[in-house]
C-alpha cells in the first residue's frame, strides 16, 4: 500500500493548527496544578493528620486508574451533575453548551495535580533538612526558608521529572479528542475522514507530536544547563 504523500503535505499545515489547543491544555493544567501540588507535597512531608491520608488516597486513585476512564467519567458525569444542580437552583443556563475544552482542563488538571505533587515531594525531600534548621537559627521564618533556600534547590532537582511530566502531559492531551476538543489528534482525524486517509493523517500527527515533544525536551535541557552553570558560578 502506497501512502498519499500529496495528502500528507496538504494536511500537515491543518494539523499544525491544533498545536495551540494542545499547548493551552498543557499550560493551563500545569499552572493550575502547580500551587495545589506543592501544598499537597508539604502535607505529605509534614504528615498533616487527616489531610495526609486524603492526599495519599487521591494520588493513588489518579495513578491507579487509566486516563481514558477518567476522561469518560468526567465528560459524561460532570455535565449531568452540573445540569442537575443548575436546574435545582432554578437558573436558566444550558450546561451542554459549555466548551468541551473546559472539561479537558478539569481532567488533565486533576491528573497533573496528583503526578506533580509526587515530583515536588521527592524534590523537596532531596534537600537536606539541616538547611531548614540553619535558616531558622538565623532568624528566618519557615516560609522565608522555603522561599529563599529550599524551593530554589528543590526546583533544580525537580527539572528532569518536570520535563518527563510535561512531555507525557502533551502526549496525553491527544485523548482530548474523546471530549470533541479539536487538538492535534482531533484535527488529524477530521482531515482524514474526508478521504479515509487515516494512515497518512496519523503519520502527520506522529511527526507533529515528535517535533513538539522534542522542542519541550530541548527547552528543559537548556534550563538544566543554565541552572547548572549558575550553581557552578555561585559556589566557585
Amino acid at each position: 500500500m502506497e501512502l498519499n504523500y500529496d495528502f500528507m503535505v496538504q494536511t500537515f499545515p491543518a494539523i499544525l493548527k491544533g498545536i495551540p489547543v494542545t499547548l493551552e491544555i498543557t499550560l493551563v493544567s500545569l499552572l493550575v496544578a502547580a500551587p495545589v501540588s506543592f501544598f499537597m507535597a508539604l502535607i505529605r512531608i509534614y504528615q498533616v493528620n487527616i489531610l495526609r491520608q486524603l492526599v495519599r488516597v487521591y494520588v493513588s486513585f489518579i495513578r491507579g486508574t487509566p486516563m481514558v476512564l477518567q476522561i469518560l467519567v468526567v465528560y459524561s458525569l460532570l455535565p449531568s451533575l452540573l445540569n442537575y444542580l443548575i436546574k435545582s437552583l432554578g437558573w436558566a443556563f444550558n450546561v451542554f453548551e459549555i466548551d468541551p475544552a473546559w472539561y479537558a482542563y478539569v481532567v488533565f488538571t486533576l491528573n497533573t495535580i496528583a503526578l506533580l505533587s509526587e515530583v515536588f515531594r521527592s524534590a523537596l525531600l532531596s534537600v537536606n533538612e539541616g538547611q531548614i534548621e540553619a535558616g531558622l537559627s538565623v532568624g528566618m521564618t519557615l516560609p522565608q526558608v522555603y522561599r529563599r533556600i529550599i524551593i530554589p534547590q528543590a526546583m533544580v532537582a525537580a527539572l528532569p521529572n518536570l520535563c518527563n511530566l510535561a512531555v507525557n502531559l502533551i502526549k496525553n492531551t491527544s485523548l482530548a479528542f474523546l471530549m470533541t476538543v479539536k487538538d492535534i489528534t482531533a484535527t488529524g482525524k477530521i482531515a482524514a475522514s474526508y478521504g479515509y486517509n487515516y494512515i497518512e493523517a496519523y503519520v502527520d500527527v506522529f511527526v507533529v507530536y515528535l517535533i513538539l515533544c522534542t522542542l519541550v525536551q530541548l527547552l528543559f535541557s537548556f534550563a538544566e544547563k543554565q541552572v547548572g552553570a549558575f550553581r557552578q558560578l555561585k559556589y566557585n
